[in-house]
């Protein structure tokens, strides 16, 4: 995956980048949590030691040396042993992300390990969890747990009654495979709070995989014109506001919008998306892509859906956390919760994994204008629209309807606006 242009940036710049993220999405406090990145002299530069992570700047981050020496005005994170025990066990770790995010905090203290398999991107960005006994925060002894669970090749860890820890070959690498642990934990949590969630087999991501658009002709420059312009600049911006909200994480997440016929305007694939920029955005013109680009692998159904339904002019497709839990359970989302909902989006149906794939018609001719959006069975959430906002206004509604359900469930069942209340807003906003 594309990441952040980060070979031009400090160890020091990076690390506040990273940490100020991962405490802004809510997955550290102003304690919690601490990163490190090794450099290419064996230094080792780390979060410090009781520094608010909510203003972390590069000139708190900590430099150990590689023979031991401490430069910084604060003292090292007190988990910088279980950081260089990693190092020393793992020549091809360079970065270490370890923080308490609750999901993956409620795993560690009923001591299970998620199942990646809930979604079909997070199995080779996660790899297999290792699972670290307790010892005391800061010790020698946790330092070897984690160390030993390291050298057996994992990449992520749950740390028993503590939280996570993931190593990545840069900053970037480690930074995805929390943020994408997370999300899957969260997801197998909320899907557990409505009723009984459901992963896909090994051989269903394996096909996922395969549907990299690589074998596409992409044999043309674009001279991006004002107009297109401002399209891959919307596209962006809506990218972002969505990782900004929890509604897109880096790893997965496609936005599109029609430019002149059949022609549009896509994100890219293998590119964080927090980090997506107007030059990565891919132009697709009679089935071929601008050269040296590769767009996102939901590319052929996007085409088709603007091909079957000419009111469509952009497209969202994504996972936010609590849609996800009806999309990997057999609960209806039923959006008769207040009004809004019900005007937005209509019912929502959900089509069975594998219907996203190169070829199949299932979803652009299922779409429509009274079903403007659509579940992919643990895959995702497809919103349409006219506009590229209303179809962000469309995506965030439905999320805050899946949100009420989930919270909900521990309080009753929930009661629907009747068939004539319905009718009523029928009547009243959709003739």
């Amino acid at each position: 995956m594309k990441q952040m242009d980060t070979k031009w940036m400090h160890p020091a710049v990076q690390i506040t980048k990273i940490i100020t993220r991962i405490y802004r999405n809510g997955m550290t406090t102003t304690s919690g949590g601490n990163i490190s990145i090794m450099d290419e002299n064996g230094d080792i530069w780390v979060t410090p030691s009781a520094v608010d992570k909510g203003s972390l700047t590069p000139d708190d981050v900590i430099c150990v040396k590689a023979n031991g020496k401490i430069s910084g005005k604060h003292k090292p994170s007190s988990e910088f042993p279980f950081h260089k025990a990693i190092y020393e066990t793992r020549p091809d770790i360079k970065a270490v992300v370890h923080a308490h995010p609750p999901a993956l905090v409620s795993f560690s203290i009923v001591r299970k390990i998620p199942d990646t398999n809930i979604i079909p991107q997070a199995k080779y960005i996660c790899g297999p969890i290792g699972y670290a006994p307790y010892e005391i925060p800061g010790s020698e002894a946790l330092g070897q747990n984690i160390a030993n669970e390291f050298e057996k090749g994992y990449m992520a860890v749950i740390m028993e009654n503590h939280g996570m820890v993931l190593g990545g070959s840069d900053l970037m690498d480690a930074y995805t495979r929390f943020e994408t642990l997370e999300f899957c934990a969260r997801t197998i949590i909320n899907a557990k709070a409505i009723g009984k969630p459901h992963f896909l087999s090994d051989e269903q991501i394996e096909i996922f995989e395969t549907q990299v658009p690589h074998d596409i002709p992409r044999n043309f420059e674009s001279d991006y014109p004002p107009d297109e312009l401002a399209i891959r600049e919307e596209i962006c911006n809506i990218v972002r506001r969505s990782c900004d909200q929890g509604l897109m994480i880096s790893s997965y997440g496609t936005v599109s919008v029609r430019w002149k016929n059949d022609d549009f305007l896509i994100t890219p694939s293998n590119v964080a998306r927090w980090d997506i920029q107007p030059e990565d955005i891919v132009q697709v013109r009679n089935g071929k892509a601008e050269t040296g680009k590769t767009p996102s692998r939901a590319m052929f159904m996007h085409q088709n859906i603007y091909r079957e339904n000419p009111e469509v002019n952009s497209i969202i497709l994504t996972q936010p956390p609590n849609l996800m839990a009806f999309g990997c359970t057999d609960v209806k989302f039923d959006v008769r919760t207040i009004p809004e909902s019900w005007i937005f989006l209509q019912d929502v149906p959900k089509v069975p994994f594998g219907k996203q794939l190169r070829g199949d018609l299932t979803i652009p001719k299922l779409l429509s204008a009274n079903i403007p959006a659509v579940f992919i069975a643990n895959d995702s959430f497809i919103v349409t629209g006219d506009k590229l906002l209303q179809t962000f206004d469309r995506l965030e509604v439905a999320e805050f309807s899946a949100k009420s359900l989930v919270m909900a469930a521990p309080l009753g069942t929930m009661v629907p606006i009747s068939d004539g209340q319905i009718e009523g807003l029928r009547k009243m906003f959709l003739q």
